[in-house]
């Protein structure tokens, strides 16, 4: 078979690269390379509603199993790539199966952020990031009374909402001050204190975990500030990092990401990357960023895609997020990071309200609570402020 474009990685960023391809009428050969045994699904709703109720895995597909075979693509599960061949442009899987490539895409996603610490191989310690990983979370919360989450991110809390839904007691670990220090303002971490508080989940702030304690399984964990919190069940909800390795491998540079330029090309020929595995250049937050989301998995996809289709569209976008915990959704748009003004549009006790982030008056960023019409507009508002360059 003729060398044609090989995609490592079969998630979001994967699935749009391939189907964007074909849209823009690309014939090459198209082969995906997948580590899991299930066609591409959205994990957004592993630690949602997925969690809670045993949905069939369908309901999560990306796209039909159809789609592959009509639009000429192949779709190797379970096909783990030990080594791209950059100088060779032949790729080899763990099987030993080798596969050539004109152009390769590396959509490699991210893995839970490893915590070293006595007791992480008990039973009843979990991460989770994939579908295998709630298959087993599932039934162990099923049957606990009690869990520990180590992490007051989004995965954290999101699984807190689910957990006290299913009647468990819930207890939060977080090493910081307050529940999503990097991405928000202390007031809408405050909001979701109380939103958890109110529901009965307890926290511990300021403070890390230093073992998990039991012989066989999970009897709770240790504080390295002599405290400890039992527990049947523990997650480590302790971030994401992106997987590098094969990028490394084949000297491709890496800053906390794949390094990429605004076309999704790294500086190896004809090797590209997108999705959360990246760090591209953004002209509109004058930084270089890594996002953690489906919209940027999608969007990022789709400009490589255009890249080697030869139809170059500069990627940067306004990135967009959401979070769903009990009834409160909460819609990000743009990125705080480094705003210098915050104004809360509303009451911020209420059920629905806004924070604005500026920087050197510019909107970069709005969080809103079940406002998604502030949410879209938004989205409008920060695109306009800052597509105009501001002055040196």
């Amino acid at each position: 078979m003729t060398a044609g474009i090989a995609i490592v990685g079969a998630g979001q960023a994967a699935a749009s690269c391939a189907q964007e391809l074909r849209r823009r009428k690309v014939d090459a050969p198209i082969v995906i390379f997948g580590d899991e045994d299930h066609l591409p699904y959205q994990r957004p709703p592993l630690s949602k509603a997925f969690l809670k109720e045993s949905h069939a895995v369908e309901r999560l597909l990306l796209l039909p199993p159809q789609f592959f075979a009509s639009n000429g693509i192949e779709l190797r599960r379970g096909g783990r790539v030990t080594s791209i061949g950059a100088a060779a442009r032949r790729l080899v899987c763990a099987d030993g199966v080798a596969h050539d490539w004109s152009s390769l895409v590396l959509a490699t996603g991210t893995r839970a952020r490893p915590v070293a610490m006595p007791g992480q191989d008990l039973r009843g310690v979990f991460t989770l990031r994939g579908l295998a990983d709630v298959e087993r979370l599932r039934p162990a919360i099923a049957r606990a009374g009690r869990i520990a989450i180590l992490g007051g991110g989004f995965i954290g809390l999101e699984v807190a909402a689910v957990c006290r839904s299913l009647g468990l007691d819930v207890t939060v670990v977080e090493a910081e001050d307050r529940l999503l220090k990097r991405v928000t303002a202390p007031v809408m971490s405050n909001f979701f204190e109380t939103l958890h508080r109110d529901h009965g989940v307890a926290f511990h702030f300021g403070v890390r975990a230093a073992a998990i304690l039991g012989t066989d399984k999970v009897a709770g964990i240790g504080l390295h500030d002599g405290r400890e919190v039992a527990a049947d069940v523990v997650l480590m909800a302790l971030g994401a990092e992106p997987n590098t390795e094969l990028a490394a491998a084949a000297g491709i540079e890496l800053a906390n990401g794949i390094v990429v330029d605004e076309l999704g090309r790294t500086a190896v020929p004809e090797i590209y990357a997108c999705g959360d595995c990246t760090r591209f250049p953004s002209q509109r937050f004058e930084a270089n960023i890594r996002l953690e989301s489906v919209q940027n998995a999608i969007d990022q996809g789709k400009a490589v895609a255009a890249t080697i289709a030869g139809q170059q569209d500069a990627y940067d976008p306004v990135p967009w997020f959401w979070s769903d915990q009990y009834d409160v959704k909460l819609q990000i748009a743009g990125l705080s990071t480094g705003y210098d003004e915050l104004l809360v549009d509303g009451d911020a006790a209420s059920p629905s309200f806004a924070v604005e982030y500026r920087r050197r008056g510019r909107l970069i960023a709005v969080d809103s609570i079940n406002a998604a019409r502030a949410h879209m507009l938004a989205r409008r508002r920060i695109d306009a402020d800052t597509r105009a360059r501001p002055s040196a």
